[in-house]
């Protein structure tokens, strides 16, 4: 189709005069330009001002806001009438119809919410790192000093994208509270950041709202500072560790039956557990669904026996191999108040097939996997990928995504990436670690961290904090302590069983449940807001459209359709 055939030439024109600009500078608007160019020239529909361009993909409110000055020029020019904006159009309709206020009742002006950020987001952890200053403290903080202080506090990654596909991480937040004036920057080349005042009313809101600071000021007017959920130190014993109050607990059994940790107790004092060289034998531990085929499901555990390893096969909560070390004397651990005859070493493996690796980056398992890694507390990782024969064009449509996510596995986790051509190649690889595991392990002793100390809250900053003061001696726990912190189902949270619930719905994938959890933020308020749609048949209606009402909105991967509304009131407005 040529320009001029467009339904609207003069946009069109104007937006190719700028595309040409940008080829001939060689600048980074070259693909905004195009992508704006090439939905304008394939959309039918005319448009009279440029702000309805929005709704076309590649059109900003930056590039409406330049088409609009453009076209004020051109009208200008021409001895022409500017076109009247559609909030215009639409208020001079409502006038018309007798929508206005009633005469001598002005319309009341809606007061602006105060700005609170949401919980555990980057602005929430960049404004609590930054009150960690005082008040009249103007030096601020570096890029990096800010990062190290706002992570305890946020989800998200500063220094790595959640998505690799993406290039934002939750440092880009810090361009929000720039623009909404809560923190000013100063200094070049180095950047320092700190608070404006409306940034440290936002902060003390922060702060009061979950118990870090009271409402009054404190004796010497300065702003309490924030004690972040970390483990520190204490002069009472290396082996001593402080586990900051503000820490919720999730969940008040380690493992099925175990001793529990005493709650009110701030420092979980222990005397770990030795086992001496000789009191025990390394093992690898082998998933029960690492298998060849479903006609062949013993050939790993078969091959490994004819390489000299008997593997142990077993349900395994997270990865697809481990290691431990089995007591020979079964009640030894038993004697120390510990349970069981296991311990688990410091060593996981996630074995991936190329296919399989591609189907996890595209339905979120990769990242879910990776996350479920790291809590599991495990210092070495290593991730084998058997790069098995795939067909060319599906391998080519996702080669830049498996590139980056193994970069990502590397650089971003710190995990061992391991290339094997096939399933033989990663049994060989297996047995040869068990058998240099057994030489390092077998030789020297070891020391168990009673499980009565553990909590789901402090496992991994204890095993940091003993790692960081003590390098030299490693510490362990069993393997059911570690079968039950790394459990799916035994730490998992409300707000996890909700999203696992909406999952089971065709066609909610992950970003799209997470919409409706923080529309909707409990089982509950989602079943109760199908009820208050009434049963009538408006009220099945209003039920059908209910999520595309209030998420239709979203794009890319989070869009809702209304078949899809359709679906979802079926299966949660019969609970209402």
């Amino acid at each position: 189709m040529e320009d001029e055939d467009c339904a609207n030439p003069q946009f069109l024109g104007w937006v190719k005069e700028w595309l040409e600009v940008a080829r001939e500078r060689n600048s980074k608007g070259i693909t905004t330009y195009r992508r704006a160019y090439d939905a304008l020239k394939a959309c039918p529909l005319p448009f009279q001002h440029p702000s309805e361009l929005q709704q076309l993909k590649g059109f900003g409110p930056k590039l409406c806001e330049r088409l609009e000055e453009k076209l004020k020029k051109h009208c200008q020019e021409n001895g022409q009438s500017m076109p009247e904006h559609p909030q215009v159009r639409k208020q001079r309709q409502q006038d018309a119809e007798g929508d206005t206020p009633q005469e001598g009742r002005p319309k009341k002006k809606r007061q602006p919410k105060a700005y609170v950020p949401t919980l555990r987001s980057g602005p929430y952890a960049l404004i609590l790192a930054l009150s960690t200053l005082s008040e009249d403290d103007s030096t601020g903080l570096t890029k990096t000093e800010l990062i190290e202080l706002a992570q305890p506090h946020c989800d998200a990654s500063f220094t790595a994208p959640s998505d690799p596909t993406k290039f934002y991480t939750a440092w880009s937040s810090m361009k929000t509270l720039l623009q909404k004036e809560m923190v000013y920057e100063r200094g070049r080349p180095l950047r320092r950041y700190a608070l404006s005042d409306e940034g440290w009313g936002v902060a003390h809101r922060i702060k009061r709202a979950n118990g870090m600071e009271r409402s009054s000021a404190s004796t010497m007017g300065n702003v309490p500072s924030l004690t972040p959920p970390e483990v520190r130190t204490t002069s009472l014993s290396p082996n001593l560790a402080i586990i900051s109050e503000t820490q919720q607990r999730v969940g008040s059994v380690v493992a099925d039956g175990l001793p529990q940790a005493d709650e009110s107790t701030a420092i979980p004092e222990f005397s770990p557990i030795r086992l001496p060289p000789g009191s025990f034998t390394v093992h690898l531990l082998l998933d029960v669904r690492e298998i060849r085929a479903k006609t062949d499901r013993d050939y790993m555990q078969e091959e490994l026996a004819k390489l000299g390893v008997k593997a142990i096969m077993r349900n395994l909560e997270v990865g697809d191999a481990q290691w431990i070390a089995k007591c020979i004397d079964p009640l030894l651990l038993a004697r120390h108040g510990a349970e069981g005859d296991e311990i688990v070493l410091d060593w996981i493996v996630e074995r991936k097939r190329l296919d399989d690796l591609i189907g996890s980056i595209k339905d979120g398992r990769f990242h879910e996997q990776k996350f479920r890694l790291k809590r599991s507390g495990a210092p070495r990782v290593v991730y084998i990928i058997e790069e098995i024969a795939m067909d060319g064009a599906s391998y080519n449509r996702y080669e830049e995504a498996v590139q980056s996510a193994i970069a990502s596995t590397q650089v971003v986790n710190g995990y061992f990436v391991k290339r094997t051509a096939k399933m033989d190649d990663t049994i060989k690889y297996l047995a040869r670690m068990t058998t240099m595991l057994k030489a390092r392990y077998e030789r020297k002793a070891l020391h168990v961290i009673p499980t009565t100390v553990l909590t789901p809250q402090n496992h991994l900053p204890l095993l940091t904090h003993l790692r960081e003061t003590e390098p030299e001696v490693n510490y362990y726990i069993t393997y059911s302590a570690f079968a039950s912190l790394a459990s799916k189902s035994e730490t998992m949270t409300l707000k996890d069983v909700y999203l696992k619930m909406l999952m089971t719905t065709r066609r909610v994938t992950g970003e799209r449940a997470l919409e409706i959890q923080r529309n909707w933020k409990t089982p509950f308020e989602f079943v109760d807001a199908y009820r208050r749609c009434g049963p009538s048949e408006a009220g099945k209606k209003r039920k059908a459209d209910l999520v595309f009402g209030e998420l239709g909105h979203l794009v890319g991967k989070k869009k809702f359709s209304k078949s899809l509304s359709q679906s979802i009131a079926e299966i949660w407005g019969d609970y209402s």
